[in-house]
């Protein structure tokens, strides 16, 4: 099956980090792809890959930056597709700046932004897109809830028990 999502990285340091949000998109079986695709080093590359990532069959970006983060705004200035942004903690304000640059897209140009190398999130966000259309999708995230749930309930029980 083609990819529904794509994660787009600035760099390949920031591969292990996207690693949590991978595996939510293996477990809801949602296919993706990674690609390496810096803004300011392949700009031409950057765009060609946002211009066409709806007619490859893409629904979802997911920038993936450092420093000063401008990749997800980038993308998204040139598809209709919805982008989340991840900004990582990679330079020496820990990812204050990329929190920043990311989420303060101006008019017109939304990029949605989770927190601070939060790939988990962006996963579950872009199944979430995906859900709104799709039941499948959808009652994998129930179940995610579900399944969440009890592990909390799970170890509230253990610390009651604990401190008796």
């Amino acid at each position: 099956m083609n990819p529904l999502v794509a994660f787009v990285c600035s760099s390949d340091s920031d591969l292990p980090r996207l690693e949590a949000g991978l595996q939510i998109l293996r477990d809801f079986s949602i296919p993706f792809e990674v690609r390496i695709i810096p803004a300011h080093r392949t700009p031409e590359a950057a765009a060609e890959f946002a211009k066409t990532a709806e007619a490859r069959g893409l629904r979802v970006l997911v920038a993936v930056a450092g420093h000063c983060a401008h990749l997800g705004g980038v993308l998204a200035s040139m598809t209709a597709l919805p982008v989340i942004g991840i900004p990582i903690s990679s330079s020496a304000l820990d990812g204050l700046d990329s929190l920043m640059s990311t989420a303060q897209m101006p008019p017109g140009v939304p990029v949605a932004c989770v927190g601070i190398d939060a790939a988990r999130n962006a996963a579950l966000l872009a199944a979430r897109i995906l859900g709104a259309s799709d039941p499948a999708t959808r009652e994998k995230i129930h179940e995610f809830h579900r399944r969440q749930a009890e592990e909390v309930a799970d170890r509230d029980r253990r610390v009651r028990e604990q401190y008796r």
